[in-house]
């Protein structure tokens, strides 16, 4: 089979550059037979083999390889997996009206013509804005056993999603850009939906909620840059990867055992005011207590910040016991997200791999002399298992540089850290002072990189 696949594409290089080039003089084939070889080989292939070649074919190509023989004719009208993308339709330098005028023509020609089932459609074109014309094209989809869906609106306005969307049925992935989601009273839920990808998108609080709620078995989820709702309550049982980022209160998980790769951004810095009820308790421990089996956690932008509020412990009541990489954006001169960072570090005895990450900020500066990582008791908080580490952005700070020291210090079994700082300035100073550190493994070898 593999060797059908290579003849076949071998032979099908220069018939497509030809379909891709019609106006171009088409030379004259070395010998007599050339044309004749390559149209018996092409046409009696198998049927699979076809099908395999269509299939990594834009759509525009995939039909005007109708042409090659009656074999080919109408393959393409079965094709399970529709993509309308810039292969699709070129851009070029032609006006917007124009492209969009081609692209909804193609989209109509082979949804009219297409016989078989879709099992994935996806419709992103950089030129394409909300035109009405998609709302006929979800309905068409709707009606087939579709299993993914990806319509991605690069300009205009937010799209509004029709009420039919709601009720496919066999759905396994789900991506949206730039829509407007309103969940109809019919709504069900998405019974079969393991991924789902939203961004730029607007849902209100309750819409959000019931969304998650009903997709009993979401394994995937990723939002971005979205408004309408500002609580992000996660209740999914069989959720593994959960990517987020943009501008929300909080953050809470229920019955997310499974959940063991996180990456969350707060992209604005958030100032808020404790209550008494605040101060008690603490963001941290409410974000990780239902986190038993994370892996893998990265915290960006403000986020930190978040975790920060409230009554830090020393540790979390349950160890992240298989967190094997964290990643933190983090103000060196800030002692609650300090204690925040080193709250995590105690819980996490496993810890592999370390990437610190300075956010400056020009409030809450540390006075001159004082450094949070340079008091002795938190020299119990040894890194077994740490090997890797990646310092970045950093300026030279006395916080930055004992954070460093400490790390050196209680990590018996580093292999590497590396610093990169966030300008020049100052970098001959930083490296001289990195070398002079005591270092508890005796393998641990110190990087500088030039930013």
């Amino acid at each position: 089979m593999h060797h059908l696949m290579l003849l076949a594409l071998d032979s099908l290089l220069w018939i497509r550059s030809s379909l891709k080039s019609p106006l171009r003089a088409r030379q004259p084939p070395k010998s007599p037979c050339n044309m004749e070889e390559v149209s018996d080989r092409i046409s009696n292939l198998p049927g699979h083999i076809i099908d395999r070649i269509l299939s990594h074919l834009p759509i525009r190509d995939a039909v005007r390889m109708s042409v090659l023989s009656s074999k080919w004719r109408y393959k393409w009208a079965t094709l399970p997996h529709l993509i309308f993308d810039k292969d699709c339709c070129p851009s070029a330098s032609e006006a917007q009206l124009v492209i969009k005028s081609k692209l909804v023509g193609i989209i109509d020609h082979v949804l009219l013509l297409h016989t078989g089932m879709i099992h994935k459609f996806k419709l992103s074109h950089k030129d394409l804005q909300a035109v009405p014309d998609i709302d006929r094209w979800i309905l068409y989809i709707s009606r087939s056993s579709v299993k993914e869906f990806i319509l991605e609106i690069w300009k205009g306005q937010r799209y509004k999603i029709p009420s039919c969307l709601f009720s496919s049925k066999h759905l396994i992935h789900l991506e949206l850009f730039n829509c407007l989601l309103s969940l109809p009273p019919s709504f069900k839920g998405f019974l079969n939906l393991k991924s789902l990808d939203l961004q730029h998108i607007t849902l209100t609080q309750d819409a959000f909620e019931n969304l998650i709620a009903n997709c009993p078995l979401l394994e995937r989820l990723t939002l971005m840059n979205f408004d309408g709702f500002g609580h992000l309550k996660i209740h999914a049982p069989n959720l593994q990867f959960f990517d987020v980022g943009g501008v929300y209160e909080d953050v809470t998980f229920e019955d997310t055992s499974l959940l063991s790769i996180i990456s969350i951004g707060l992209y604005v810095n958030v100032h808020h005011e404790i209550s008494a009820t605040q101060r008690s308790t603490s963001n941290l421990v409410k974000f990780f207590i239902h986190l038993p089996r994370i892996r893998r956690l990265e915290v960006q932008g403000y986020f930190l910040k978040h975790l920060a509020v409230g009554n830090m412990p020393g540790k979390l009541p349950v160890a992240c016991l298989e967190l094997s990489y964290l990643s933190m954006r983090i103000n060196f001169n800030d002692i609650k997200e300090w204690k925040a960072a080193l709250c995590i570090l105690r819980s996490s005895p496993n810890l592999i791999e370390l990437e610190m990450l300075a956010r400056p900020e020009e409030d809450n500066v540390v006075r001159a002399g004082l450094s949070f990582w340079a008091e002795s008791n938190h020299f119990d908080c040894p890194l077994y298992q740490l090997r890797v580490v990646r310092i970045v952005d950093v300026v030279g700070l006395r916080p930055e540089l004992d954070f460093i020291k400490f790390l050196l210090a209680n990590s018996p079994t580093l292999e590497k850290l590396t610093v990169k700082p966030a300008s020049n300035d100052g970098g001959l100073e930083l490296l001289k002072e990195l070398v002079r550190y005591r270092r508890a493994s005796v393998q641990a070898e110190v990087i500088y990189v030039d930013p």
